[in-house]
C-alpha cells in the first residue's frame, strides 16, 4: 500500500529529492550513493551549495557531473572531479578516517531504528524472494560517517518492522546500542521519504515523523509504515518546491536521459 500523492505542479519523487537537497549545506563533505541520493546531492550543488564536496565510491572527490551517473564507475564522475584516488584510499583515509560529514544512502528497506537492507528480500539468504544489488560501500559509510541521511519511498514494503537483512547499521535496537557496537558517528539523523521526514528520538533513537510534504496527512504516513509510527509533538509543514528547483531538477533528469538513453525518474 502506498499513499504517495501527486500534485498538479510536481510529483512525490520530485519533492522528496528537492527536500533532501535543501538539507545539504555548502562546503559539506558528502559521500553519495547512486540513484536518489545522487540526484539530491547534485541538485544541491546546482542550486545553493556550489562548494559541496561530493565523493563517490569509485574514488572521485569533488565530483561535478553534468548528468547523473548510472553507476559509481561512470566516466562522467572522473571527468569532472577535482581528483580521483584509489578505492582503498577513499575508504581508509576518507571514510574510516572520519572525514565524511554526511553519508547519503538509499536502500530497499528501513526499520524503525534506521537500519538498512539492500541485500535480499526474504529471510532465507540462500533462497531469497529477491536478491538485491548488495551492500557496496554502504556498511562502511553508515558505520563511519559523522551522520547518515536516508532517502527512500515510504510504503509497507520499504518501511518495515524489522529489515529482512541488516546490510547497513542504523541505531540497531535503539538507545545506546549503536555506540556500544563500536559504530562511529551519529548514525541516521534524517529519513527523507515521499511523504515527509523522520528523525530519531533523542533517547530511544526510534524514527519519529517530524515533517510532512504538502497534501500528506499523519494518518497516511502511519498507514504507509510497517510499525506503530511515533509522531513529533509538532509536525512541520514542508514548503512546496519552487519553480527554480523544479526546472533545475527536471533539466538534470532530461540531460541524463538524453546522455544515457534512459527514462527520467520524476514519478
Amino acid at each position: 500500500m502506498s499513499f504517495s500523492l501527486s500534485h498538479p505542479g510536481y510529483t512525490p519523487a520530485e519533492i522528496m529529492t528537492i527536500e533532501a537537497s535543501r538539507r545539504l549545506k555548502n562546503g559539506t563533505v558528502c559521500f553519495v550513493g547512486i540513484g536518489l541520493p545522487s540526484a539530491a546531492a547534485n541538485l544541491a550543488r546546482l542550486m545553493h551549495a556550489p562548494d559541496v564536496v561530493l565523493i563517490y565510491e569509485s574514488g572521485t572527490i569533488g565530483a561535478k557531473p553534468d548528468v547523473l551517473p548510472l553507476s559509481i564507475g561512470d566516466g562522467e564522475l572522473a571527468e569532472y572531479a577535482d581528483t580521483v584516488v584509489s578505492v582503498p584510499e577513499i575508504f581508509r583515509y576518507w571514510v574510516q578516517g572520519g572525514r565524511i560529514d554526511v553519508g547519503f544512502l538509499g536502500a530497499a528497506q528501513v526499520d524503525r531504528f534506521g537500519n538498512l537492507n539492500s541485500t535480499i528480500i526474504g529471510t532465507d539468504y540462500a533462497k531469497p524472494k529477491v536478491r538485491l544489488p548488495g551492500a557496496g560501500g554502504a556498511p562502511e559509510i553508515a558505520s563511519n560517517a559523522k551522520e547518515t541521511w536516508i532517502i527512500i519511498k515510504q510504503n509497507l514494503r520499504t518501511f518495515v518492522e524489522k529489515v529482512d537483512f541488516l546490510t547497513s547499521v542504523g541505531h540497531l535496537t535503539g538507545g545506546d546500542s549503536r555506540e556500544k557496537s563500536g559504530a562511529r558517528g551519529a548514525g541516521p539523523t534524517a529519513v527523507i521519504s515521499d511523504l515527509g521526514v523522520l528523525v530519531p528520538d533523542p533517547v530511544s533513537k526510534e524514527l519519529t515523523l517530524a515533517a510532512l510534504h504538502p497534501g500528506v496527512t499523519i494518518e497516511q504516513a502511519k498507514a504507509a509504515t510497517g510499525w506503530d509510527l511515533k509522531i513529533a509533538s509538532k509536525v512541520e509543514a514542508i514548503a512546496p518546491p519552487t519553480q527554480l528547483e523544479l526546472v533545475t531538477l527536471r533539466d538534470l533528469h532530461e540531460r541524463t536521459a538524453r546522455a544515457h538513453g534512459v527514462a527520467t525518474t520524476t514519478d
